[in-house]
């Protein structure tokens, strides 16, 4: 069996599964969006949620959580929770999902079965059912699928152990009712985790984690048959820790994201590489200022959908009626309230809801913006000798002036956000040691000054 650190290490598993089948042409010329499937967990677990939760993104880097990130599907059968969700749109245009059947972080290790859904459109989730993959006394972990045309059939591929160690399997498959015999995928000698495959030209790229460095390497086949990949990179990892690689194809450009992310539920951040060859061994590390995923989201799937299909998606499940504030020159640090003090702190906090905002009208004046605590509603952030507090709207004018803030364009970046205080027109919103308060900023200020007053609006 494997060691106690593997299978810790396999337990907090956080890919962002996007292997996806080769759609119709009518469907693949429309793309321009993309769908994020995904569980929750965050430090002390009072964010965890282990069902199905969806976002949607027009850039395939800065992510809406649909459902107020509430779950959209929960299973019934098994564990009766899931990890690991996958998207996969099926060769006449509908989707199936597929997930570990696991609840929490106790971790089965004899678990043969998979979760299963049918969807038309990702509005709504039928055929609901666990299939059986196997009948190793072994798991069935981080399911991901493809369509292999020379067998007609698609295969799902997941993390198993063969009795000398931790490998890839697969099942091939016409209806996910009936899962065909197991084999082994993927076995390159050595102890892997989360297989993810981007069919991309008529060949077959498959993403790892290599057990014993901790690293990330991507693959190839001309077949996308059994034992037949060659890897092409020399691996990547970003932070302490990471596992769970998806490949994504841009829509409309030649260029290529690897994703990969951080498992320990203390430190769980999304990490990201661009590349523009998908056959060579150049990656790009993205900064986090460049990308957002949903918050406390974790081993997602992500596929490719038309903006119609974003459009009915959000009109079905709802975009957020809160926000976050992202740091510009320290984007893994959000705007949060703190024993009533404001302030930026890394990502992930306890308890996330301190980092969620409710952008009102400005109290002082309808066209500015005033920030109200979604776990203190009432509460609202205002100046009081230049600090930044969270306190309690008491009605009165004064308060409402020193709540209120006018938007500009960034002061470090245009396509972001700057805050100007309502009632002392020459300050600005900006953090100073992490903390909060407004200072003068003017054309003769400093670049960093500028950039600790420069916030994008996410979720």
């Amino acid at each position: 069996m494997p060691s106690r650190r593997t299978l810790l290490t396999t337990a907090m598993a956080s890919a962002v599964a996007g292997a996806i089948g080769a759609p119709n042409a009518a469907h693949a010329q429309t793309y321009a969006a993309y769908a994020m499937a995904y569980f929750k967990e965050s430090p002390d677990m009072t964010d965890d949620s282990y069902a199905l939760h969806l976002a949607v993104s027009r850039d395939g880097l800065d992510w809406t959580p649909l459902n107020q990130n509430a779950p959209v599907a929960t299973p019934t059968a098994g564990m009766q929770g899931l990890r690991d969700p996958f998207l996969l749109r099926k060769q006449d245009g509908t989707f199936t999902v597929l997930a570990t059947d696991l609840k929490g972080r106790v971790f089965n290790l004899n678990n043969q079965y998979i979760h299963v859904w049918d969807s038309p459109d990702l509005r709504s989730f039928t055929g609901y059912r666990r299939v059986r993959l196997h009948n190793l006394a072994t798991h069935s972990w981080a399911p991901t699928a493809f369509w292999d045309p020379s067998r007609n059939r698609y295969a799902v591929v997941y993390s198993a152990f063969n009795g000398t160690r931790d490998v890839f399997m697969v099942n091939y498959t016409t209806d996910f009712v009936n899962m065909g015999a197991a084999q082994v995928f993927f076995d390159p000698g050595f102890n892997i985790l989360d297989g993810d495959v981007l069919v991309h030209n008529g060949a077959f790229y498959l993403a790892y984690k290599n057990m014993a460095n901790g690293n990330l390497y991507i693959s190839r086949s001309a077949t996308g048959q059994p034992n037949t990949f060659t890897t092409l990179t020399s691996g990547v990892r970003q932070g302490s820790a990471i596992e769970a690689p998806i490949l994504v194809k841009a829509n409309g450009a030649n260029t290529f994201w690897l994703w990969g992310d951080s498992f320990q539920p203390d430190n769980a951040v999304f990490y990201a590489w661009r590349s523009t060859d998908i056959n060579g061994n150049s990656w790009t590390a993205l900064n986090q200022r460049d990308y957002t995923a949903p918050l406390s989201s974790k081993h997602a799937g992500i596929l490719p959908i038309t903006e119609a299909e974003r459009a009915a998606l959000v009109s079905r499940w709802g975009a957020p009626q809160w926000n976050r504030l992202k740091s510009y020159n320290f984007p893994g640090r959000f705007v949060r309230h703190a024993d009533s003090v404001a302030r930026i702190d890394p990502f992930p906090m306890e308890p996330p809801a301190d980092q969620q905002w409710r952008l009102r009208p400005g109290l002082a004046d309808p066209a500015g913006v005033s920030f109200e605590s979604v776990n203190y509603p009432g509460r609202f952030l205002r100046h009081s000798g230049y600090a930044i507090r969270l306190d309690a709207n008491d009605n009165t004018t004064q308060f409402a002036a020193d709540a209120t803030f006018t938007r500009t364009a960034g002061l470090a970046d245009v396509a972001w956000t700057s805050f100007r205080s309502y009632n002392v027109p020459d300050r600005y919103l900006r953090h100073s040691g992490y903390v909060l308060r407004i200072d003068p900023i003017t054309a003769s200020s400093s670049a960093t000054d500028r950039q600790d007053a420069t916030f994008k609006i996410t979720y």
